[in-house]
């Protein structure tokens, strides 16, 4: 049985998409972005609950905030890319149940009063739509440079508060020369799938 999907957009959003590491200097445009989030935003989350927050690193100044948080070999293409965007994990996501769970406003305190309760189910739930993100990117045609090495408090410090947990840094723009790794490998289907 094949993919209902065309393969064109089969390789866009998995085969053919890439890590990019350098980019060109096209700017990545706010309608872009919304184009994005109005994509993303319908993939599901448990109850609803929607705890990915980003913050968008336009300018030079923050863009230099940023890049001194960077592990060592990410600061390149941080400093270079044409966007950069902080996902991070909304601890008191809770709040905006009531609006985003109206059949069930309860939840927010059935379910979510505590907080270690609520920082395990908004890393998980914010990771997964950090990849509908990532997805998205690449259906508008640009490339996602997505990134975990770095100073998880300093960006914490510098661009969230104590609610918000930073996930991971990505660079979008439309890819530079040379912006590829080599791919490297993936596990067969029988070495993941498993029937029981």
């Amino acid at each position: 049985m094949s993919l209902v999907l065309d393969p064109a957009a089969q390789d866009l959003l998995f085969r053919e998409a890439r890590t990019a590491n350098t980019f060109t200097d096209e700017p990545v445009t706010d309608e872009q972005i919304q184009a994005i989030y109005d994509l993303v935003k319908f993939g599901p989350t448990a109850f609803n609950q929607s705890p990915l927050r980003v913050v968008l690193v336009r300018s030079a100044e923050g863009r230099e905030r940023l890049v001194q948080h960077m592990a060592e070999g990410n600061r390149p293409k941080t400093a270079t890319a044409p966007l950069v965007a902080i996902l991070a994990a909304d601890n008191e996501f809770h709040e905006e149940l009531p609006a985003l769970l109206p059949h069930f406003p309860q939840a927010k305190d059935l379910f979510f009063a505590e907080r270690p309760v609520r920082e395990s189910a908004a890393g998980l739930n914010a990771a997964l739509q950090a990849a509908y993100f990532i997805i998205g990117v690449r259906a508008a045609g640009l490339a996602a440079g997505p990134m975990t090495g770095y100073d998880a408090v300093g960006i914490q410090k510098e661009f969230l508060d104590d609610d918000h947990t930073p996930l991971m840094v990505v660079n979008i723009g439309k890819p530079g020369e040379e912006a590829w790794f080599p791919r490297s490998p993936r596990l067969s289907y029988d070495e993941v799938i498993k029937t029981v």
